[in-house]
């Protein structure tokens, strides 16, 4: 089976890091498109061995490049066709049926109850999304959250797949000497205790929340914020009014896996780190949250369906509602509680990479081998 994999963007980010451990495990012959800003991850592809090609899509609204997906796609003469984030799901579905691709998979990602993927969930964007998603054979969603809102927003149920992010468990298990070194590369004193945030750095994530707590807390606390985005401004400048700048270490967007960028990789910081905190109260999936867990470390979050879906009282994790006050006592009292095993939990074993690698391809199976349904756009299935 071939396949196209059609993203958004390459950037660093947590749907485009998880398309390139999905490629490492899936037994198939894959090739991306992105959109736009083919950036590190599609470096990263690259050096895997995936021919990665950039449509050179200017804008929202460039729907000269339509035509230009809908030529590769025939040239390709793929099988299935799988999107990844709005864009690529809107203009992806759409060149796929008129290329006459009968097996379209769309991912959805990031949808939350007011926004996706950082834009406002207006009647716009839920309708231009309905429109096209009936034009595919299934939509993933990465929890049973997502499934859930998907069918609020009017998806029929037999469409939704649950297939959750996967993990690369190997990658995560804690390594005391890689994290002495990290925490020297990043110039933490010894005996800091280190809370770490990761994620985009926007306003949603909330990580503001976590300069405040720590404003709250002893000066042996640290933040370390893994992630770069918007919001990494409005940030520092917040924690230079809290007097903890000194306190809080940015280290911008890092990889997931290897691809040669100088400075730790994402499992090299949550090794450096002491407790994992998501104040974010919207979230898909909370994939790094999961990371954490692989990696041994306590949890503290305000949303996590990763968690919810699976052990929602599990050992080692806790949920907080509130603001500062309540992460800075949810801090302290982790910390009096001692340091535990850094072993992973059940709950980053139930989402290995190779499980959902797996049960991905039974999707694709069942998309390639279902009769064709009436294509609204009059094109005839390759």
């Amino acid at each position: 089976m071939r396949a196209l994999h059609i993203i958004t963007g390459l950037g660093v980010g947590g749907a485009e890091q998880q398309l390139r451990l999905l490629l490492r495990h899936l037994p198939l012959d894959c090739d991306v498109v992105t959109l736009t800003n083919p950036g590190a991850v599609a470096e990263g592809l690259a050096a895997d061995g995936v021919r990665v090609t950039h449509l050179g899509m200017g804008g929202n609204r460039d729907l000269a490049a339509l035509p230009r997906l809908v030529r590769l796609i025939r040239a390709g003469r793929y099988d299935l066709v799988h999107t990844h984030l709005y864009r690529a799901c809107v203009y992806g579905r759409l060149a796929a049926r008129v290329a006459g691709v009968r097996a379209i998979v769309a991912t959805e990602h990031s949808l939350g109850d007011s926004q996706m993927e950082g834009r406002r969930l207006t009647a716009g964007v839920r309708g231009l999304y309905l429109a096209t998603e009936r034009l595919g054979s299934a939509t993933v969603a990465v929890s049973s959250t997502v499934a859930d809102r998907l069918r609020r927003w009017g998806v029929p149920a037999p469409r939704i797949e649950v297939v959750p992010n996967g993990i690369d468990l190997d990658r995560f298990v804690f390594d005391p000497q890689r994290r002495e070194h990290t925490r020297r590369q990043l110039g933490l004193p010894e005996g800091a205790w280190v809370v770490g945030g990761v994620g985009r750095l926007t306003p949603g994530k909330r990580f503001d929340v976590l300069v405040h707590a720590l404003s709250r807390l002893p000066d042996d606390h640290w933040l370390l914020l893994v992630g770069g985005g918007p919001e990494e401004h409005a940030l520092r400048r917040t924690a230079h009014e809290a007097g903890v700048s000194d306190r809080v270490v940015f280290t911008g967007e890092r990889p997931y896996l290897p691809d040669g960028s100088p400075g730790p990789d994402l499992p090299s910081l949550t090794s450096a780190m002491d407790l994992f905190a998501s104040p974010s109260t919207e979230e898909a999936f909370g994939l790094a949250a999961v990371e954490a867990l692989a990696s041994g470390l306590p949890v503290l979050y305000a949303s996590c369906p990763a968690i919810e879906d699976v052990r929602p009282s599990a050992a080692g994790v806790r949920r907080v509602r509130g603001g500062p006050e309540a992460y800075a006592r949810a801090i302290a009292e982790v910390r009096a509680a001692g340091a535990g095993p850094r072993t992973a939990s059940e709950v980053a074993r139930h989402y290995s990479i190779t499980h959902c690698a797996a049960r991905l391809t039974d999707v694709y199976a069942a998309a390639v081998s279902s009769p064709p349904s009436p294509s609204p756009l009059g094109a005839t299935p390759s």
